[in-house]
């Protein structure tokens, strides 16, 4: 059954209004959507201070912000600026990420850019005129619409400016999570030192994106969305409206991953969970995925007409309908893919996988004599289909790991759906230990 268009996004009713007028040549509109950030400001003046045409940003800010943040009274400078529309919306009357950002993107006024980032990145000098020059070379080797993306090198706000990274990152393949969406990794650029030309993209990031300005109406943001899946609907259906995506091959700017200490969306709000399992739906449907039937209005947010879907799984490695990747892919090699000679073969590139992280306690696994552990995954008929033991050496260092927990990362081949998963450890003083297991998060 057809479901309702997508309906229209309410603001709150303190917003703060400018004069801006529409603009055009040159300019750039930055779309921020930040949610009680401290490095929002910060970032605004860096980006400012950096860029060499300063008079020509133009700023779409959503801020989403608690009455007790004193950080606030930062942002009060900017209002009076006319290249500022700040839209501001209590914490509590957020509906997300995507939401965030679909609202910024209304005031849009035929900018010949857009920069869409997070709050939280600082810059090179001459920032601006190095994604132009990037852009206009990629235009002149005849790409119509040139994307530039990336998952950017990180910087440390409480180690600044030392711990920058200081090597572009391109984004890799991690896994298809069970509820659908695609994960991505960051990684130092091969031979970027060489390149004349940004490297081609699979893949899309929604914490940076340089562009013509056109596609904040060509491609907006889906406000149905919740956060998982943003990242791979907005690079297919880029794609396939025609855009060409690329990673810039010089440092252009850097980006804070962590945000540690700071409050997040899902920390302040009990209705995430929900609104995390329409957007797995919503996405599982745009692109089929496992015998998902499209009946939901993408009307305003669908794949384009200029490349099929087809189109963008050959060039990337990835098949949605059965989460299948090509090992070009796996092996983080360089997109395009090589394509096969006849459509049959084209197909056969594709090979089903499955990566999966078993999160436990330290609880859960006490003892200090393990000789193995049995890690193991299960289909729904309770008969094993993967088996890739824990030895010594693993299972010290996951009892050693940082961060307070242990991760069994595994990741085979399988035509059948892994449904369980089971862990269970021999020591040499207690032999057979508990056995643990639990079920995968699959969406239906």
């Amino acid at each position: 059954m057809k479901q309702k268009k997508s309906p229209p996004v309410k603001q709150s009713k303190k917003k703060t209004t400018s004069t801006r007028k529409p603009s055009g040549k040159n300019k750039i509109f930055i779309q921020i959507a930040s949610y009680r950030d401290p490095e929002l400001v910060p970032t605004i003046k860096d980006c400012i201070d950096k860029a060499a045409k300063p008079e020509n940003l133009v700023f779409s800010i959503c801020n989403q912000f608690h009455p007790d943040d004193k950080f606030n009274k930062h942002l009060e400078p900017y209002r009076e600026d006319p290249r500022f529309k700040i839209i501001d919306i209590d914490f509590d009357k957020s509906e997300g990420t995507c939401w965030a950002r679909y609202l910024l993107q209304q005031q849009y006024i035929n900018e010949e850019y857009t920069l869409q980032l997070d709050s939280h990145h600082r810059f090179v000098d001459g920032w601006d005129d190095i994604l132009k020059t990037m852009v206009s070379d990629l235009k002149k080797a005849g790409h119509k619409k040139p994307l530039l993306t990336a998952y950017l090198p990180s910087y440390d706000p409480d180690n600044e400016p030392d711990a920058r990274v200081q090597e572009p990152w391109w984004m890799t393949f991690d896994r298809f999570i069970p509820e659908g969406a695609v994960f991505f990794l960051p990684a130092t650029m091969p031979d970027w030192q060489n390149r004349e030309l940004p490297m081609p993209s699979r893949f899309y990031s929604a914490h940076f994106c340089f562009t013509l300005g056109k596609f904040v109406k060509e491609v907006p943001h889906d406000p149905q969305y919740y956060f998982h899946g943003e990242e791979i609907s907005i690079a297919v259906r880029a794609y396939t409206h025609g855009y060409d995506l690329f990673h810039p091959h010089k440092i252009v700017c850097w980006h804070e991953y962590t945000r540690k200490g700071r409050a997040k969306h899902w920390d302040d709000v009990n209705a995430w969970v929900p609104k995390n399992k329409v957007c797995h739906d919503r996405n599982r449907r745009l692109f089929g995925m496992d015998g998902a039937e499209r009946n939901q209005d993408y009307t305003d947010f669908d794949f384009g007409k200029v490349r099929s879907v087809e189109e963008y799984e050959a060039y990337s490695g990835l098949r949605f309908k059965d989460r299948a990747i090509q090992q070009y892919t796996l092996d983080n090699n360089e997109a395009p893919n090589p394509k096969g000679k006849t459509k049959k073969e084209q197909q056969e590139l594709f090979i089903p996988w499955f990566k999966h992280c078993i999160d436990l306690g330290f609880d859960s696994v006490p003892e200090d004599d393990y000789e193995f552990w049995v890690v193991a995954f299960e289909d729904e008929n309770g008969e094993d289909i993967y088996r890739e033991d824990a030895d010594t050496h693993e299972i010290s260092r996951m009892k050693n790991d940082p961060d307070g927990y242990i991760k069994v990362w595994r990741q085979f081949r399988t035509e059948s759906r892994p449904v369980k998963w089971v862990i269970w450890p021999y020591s040499k003083s207690k032999e057979w230990c508990e056995r643990m297991e639990g079920f995968i998060p699959w969406e239906t």
